[in-house]
């Protein structure tokens, strides 16, 4: 008890801090369209799925997942025509940490594609999880 009177402020914060880890879990729980990287793996391996990588150039060339198609996140709507084929195809979006990605999903089922998905945390998580990383031009 002493322990706690004397440092509060990180009893205070490991308390926040859970309580924010908890809200996100709960939150995440019910989207479907999240993948972790391992989901995103079996998804590829087993259906088949496109990647696409949503970031600029310079962060595509400096790693990204392999057979991964880049489209920036602002010729998504200018370049659909190119991937209207992918349309009823599982898709896969990835940018650095699930935020650009996340908008360009949207954006890709208000034009009709069926099976789009987010790769939750991006690239951050993705190299976290050890997942490999190629620097090969798609």
């Amino acid at each position: 008890m002493e322990f706690l009177q004397h440092n509060w402020y990180w009893a205070a914060l490991a308390a926040a801090s859970g309580t924010w880890l908890m809200v996100e879990l709960v939150r995440s729980r019910g989207d479907d369209t999240q993948l972790s990287p391992v989901e995103a793996t079996l998804l590829v391996n087993r259906e088949d799925a496109i990647v696409i990588d949503v970031r600029e150039q310079g962060e595509y060339a400096q790693g990204h997942i392999p057979n991964a198609r880049h489209i920036p996140a602002g010729e998504i709507e200018r370049r659909g025509k190119e991937m209207e084929k992918w349309k009823d195809h599982p898709v896969i979006l990835c940018c650095t940490t699930g935020a650009r990605s996340n908008s360009a999903a949207g954006a890709l089922r208000k034009a009709g594609f069926n099976r789009i998905y987010n790769l939750r945390g991006g690239m951050m998580e993705w190299q976290k999880a050890g997942q490999p990383v190629s620097r090969k031009r798609k």
